[in-house]
């Protein structure tokens, strides 16, 4: 009795142990996201949607865009690219000039963001973008990155960021995309800024963001390779066809 006493626990934990294996495995099998490996990108990739693209700014430093077009595997391949402008009332990213010509010149479908500060006036934050930003025929509509919230009040950061929406819609005469985190669009975005396009950042999520409405872009990995990056690089998918894409692009 005292020895059958003694490996009781052991053999407990171990079932204990299985079981949770065993559910973990279940769980993942049947939550698992709708995603394939590609080694060569270095991450998951979701395939069931056609047209696949990257953001930068200069913390990816210098792109070889040639070798970023060149790059296809199977039948992903980058499709169009989003480049880091301007940041506040007066920043703006030190590689944008390059980048934003090179990409031109490598046939990537290009567009162009603003990081926005909540503390500052939405409408000189626009300003910065417009006199930096030209943007043309075949390119996405302009961006607003907002990921802080600062010590600003929601209400206050949704007046500068409809400040910023509005000069920028009258300048270029299209609506701008908004990125942000699924999360954050829903507790301080949400109800106010449905009728912009909407750029949405989650990660390690099934198959699509977990957001309450109609979104346009998917940011779905931040570690991602590509030739002609030397560092990691956000990859995101568009929501539709090349058809629903080219509707996108300002004519």
């Amino acid at each position: 009795m005292a020895k059958k006493k003694a490996v009781q626990p052991i053999y407990i934990a171990l079932f204990v142990a299985a079981m949770a294996s065993i559910g973990a495995i279940t769980f993942y099998y049947f939550n698992k996201p709708n995603f394939v490996q590609y080694a060569e990108f270095g991450i998951d990739i979701p395939t069931h949607y056609a047209i696949h693209g990257i953001d930068v700014s200069h913390y990816q430093q210098n792109i070889n865009w040639d070798e970023v077009k060149k790059m296809q595997i199977k039948d992903i391949k980058i499709g169009f690219a989003f480049v880091k402008a301007t940041e506040g009332s007066n920043d703006v990213d030190e590689n944008f000039k390059t980048n934003w010509c090179e990409i031109k010149k490598a046939n990537i479908t290009r567009g162009a963001y603003h990081f926005f500060n909540p503390y500052t006036s939405g409408k000189t934050q626009a300003q910065n973008f417009i006199k930096t930003v030209a943007l043309h025929k075949g390119d996405m509509p302009p961006v607003l990155d907002i990921e802080q919230m600062g010590n600003v009040s929601t209400i206050q950061l949704q007046q500068r960021v409809n400040d910023w929406l509005t000069v920028i819609e009258a300048f270029y005469k299209t609506k701008p995309i908004i990125y942000t985190g699924a999360v954050f669009y829903e507790q301080h975005l949400a109800g106010k800024f449905d009728e912009y396009p909407l750029w949405v950042a989650h990660y390690l999520v099934k198959d699509k963001p977990r957001v309450k409405r109609q979104w346009q872009f998917w940011q779905h990995n931040e570690a991602g390779h590509v030739n002609g990056i030397t560092t990691f690089v956000d990859f995101n998918v568009f929501n539709g066809d090349s058809t629903n894409f080219n509707t996108l692009l300002l004519p």
